[in-house]
């Protein structure tokens, strides 16, 4: 059974008693309120509760594996979508040939996520690891949608993306740059832009899913539920590593039930409203929130030309965010 592609674009709210004759423009107020209430803000909120992910991780016990903390909760998330989602059993079925491919790209990215994050967490810190993640996100996304749809890149997108490399190199030369003499963990700096490129890829994925009529929560719940499938191995590692202890049970519960299933059901929400890369654009609280939490919890400390990385990456950030105008969108 072939689903038929939905002609409504992503962010139109639109319906039909918006369009009759008569009351029309408040029709159309409460769809563009609606939009906005119901779009960025889950996302910001999810983007707020991620930013505690790496903090978390980090109060792991000792000599339990990094991605083992990672995989555990998204393994517990993705059931949890999986089972309280509508739609979550039957979608495969319903989805056409491409869009299952589609579903199996965004499990694949979902599963690399926390294989590559809570690693680059555990080698360069909660604050270097999540700001070069989600700060490369929106621009890994931009250049994603670039290739995929062959549209050209605007100048503004083009000088974002540029502060954002320069903020991200800034960031995490800081420590050289300040004369401090700390090596930098190349393998720890790949392993979160891996990460960074994984979100960017289920983020698109799954905006791509719904943009076609599937529901939000469906979408979700089978990408987080194939993810977690993938990474049970790491699970099992973790289980005989010491995943079993009360203190490692406790965030492994956090991970899962706060900031998969309940992050990944307002972020899924939020798609329906905004697009993918405006998703990504909204995730600069992330990275602020890790940031604050490893100095002031775990007692990271960044020097001062590290934080002016970080402010450089903001700005190109904010640059990708804020629209123009009211009717153009930027590459």
């Amino acid at each position: 059974m072939r689903r038929r592609k939905s002609t409504t674009a992503p962010n139109d709210t639109s319906s039909p008693s918006s369009r009759a004759p008569g009351g029309a423009a408040d029709a159309r107020s409460r769809s563009r309120h609606s939009g906005r209430f119901t779009g960025p803000l889950p996302i910001l909120t999810a983007a707020v509760l991620w930013g505690t992910t790496g903090t978390a991780g980090s109060l792991a016990p000792a000599g339990i594996p990094a991605a083992a903390i990672g995989a555990a909760g998204l393994a517990l998330g993705g059931v949890l979508l999986f089972l309280t989602a509508p739609g979550s059993r039957s979608l495969p079925g319903i989805c056409t040939g491409g869009e299952r491919r589609l579903l199996a790209v965004g499990a694949l990215a979902v599963a690399r996520y926390p294989l590559a994050f809570y690693p680059a967490v555990a080698r360069t810190g909660v604050a270097v690891a999540t700001v070069i993640a989600l700060g490369g996100a929106p621009v890994l996304a931009g250049l994603l949608a670039w290739f995929t749809r062959r549209s050209r890149p605007s100048a503004r997108w083009a000088t974002a993306t540029a502060a954002a490399v320069l903020g991200c190199t800034v960031l995490v030369l800081g420590p050289q740059l300040a004369g401090d003499g700390a090596p930098v963990d190349v393998v720890g700096v790949l392993l979160a832009g891996l990460a960074g490129l994984s979100y960017a890829v289920y983020a698109l994925a799954g905006g791509q899913l719904i943009a076609c009529g599937h529901a939000s929560g469906a979408v979700m719940g089978v990408m987080f539920a194939g993810a977690g499938l993938l990474v049970l191995p790491v699970v099992v590692w973790g289980a005989v590593g010491g995943l079993l202890t009360a203190r490692a049970a406790l965030i492994v519960l956090y991970l899962g039930v706060i900031t998969t299933f309940l992050c990944y059901r307002l972020f899924g929400h939020g798609l329906r409203h905004a697009t993918p890369q405006a998703a990504t654009t909204l995730t600069p609280a992330e990275p602020a929130v890790a940031a604050v939490l490893g100095v002031t919890v775990l007692g990271e400390r960044l020097p001062a030309v590290s934080w002016c990385g970080l402010a450089v990456l903001a700005l190109g950030i904010v640059l990708l965010a804020v629209p123009i105008g009211t009717g153009g969108q930027d590459t």
